[in-house]
């Protein structure tokens, strides 16, 4: 698929995602998610957001992932998207998306693109992320928050619009054997949330 067409079927593909309350729940297919985490659970859980940011390339997109910095308390060292919990001053998803990214990354707001949106993300950490898809042009000069994040990396659209490129595994959690999605490219293993919000795009990619 050319790359003009990979960006107008993304395009397409969100057109009519939105933000109005109720949002739908990602389940990526796993009927265990009930047993981890209780209807009743994802009522408390705290709003956060992601960017799924796209960096225009001439023609082709790629698509911007950090690398946590290892000392983290939670998730160190794991490949995530720039985001975060929702602070008192974001109105929208969309509003604590920009600025987390524009914190952990350096991305400028007015450089993004807001195209459309993910389904909500529960997480076994206790957060529901909305993960927000934007474009990015022209490509951006970056800062790294070093105590957030350790580096960036970008891995073509093309790879991860693909369903082929997603391997199902099992990951053990309170007992449970839970499915996952994951992607490994160039020595990068991409899982967990991330790799589940992708998957939930490459699936929109196919319709």
């Amino acid at each position: 698929m050319s790359s003009p067409e990979l960006e107008r079927r993304l395009r397409a593909a969100l057109a009519d995602t939105h933000l109005e309350t109720p949002r739908p729940i990602a389940t990526l297919e796993t009927p265990l998610l009930d047993k981890l985490i209780p209807a009743a659970m994802r009522a408390t859980l705290r709003p956060a957001a992601v960017l799924v940011p796209m960096i225009r390339r001439g023609a082709d997109l790629h698509v911007l992932l950090t690398v946590r910095a290892p000392n983290l308390r939670t998730h160190g060292g794991q490949i995530a998207f720039p985001g975060g919990a929702k602070d008192a001053s974001d109105i929208t998803a969309v509003d604590n998306a920009l600025r987390e990214a524009q914190e952990e990354v350096g991305l400028d707001p007015a450089s993004v693109e807001i195209v459309g949106y993910l389904d909500d993300f529960p997480t076994l950490s206790r957060f529901l992320v909305t993960p927000v898809v934007g474009i990015v042009d022209p490509e951006p000069m970056l800062s790294l928050q070093q105590d957030e994040v350790a580096e960036v990396f970008d891995v073509p659209f093309s790879v991860l619009a693909d369903p082929a490129s997603f391997e199902r595994k099992l990951f053990e959690r309170a007992g449970f054997k839970v499915p996952i999605y994951e992607v490994n490219w160039q020595g990068r293993r991409i899982w967990g949330a991330t790799a589940g919000m992708l998957w939930d795009l490459a699936g929109r990619m196919r319709r």
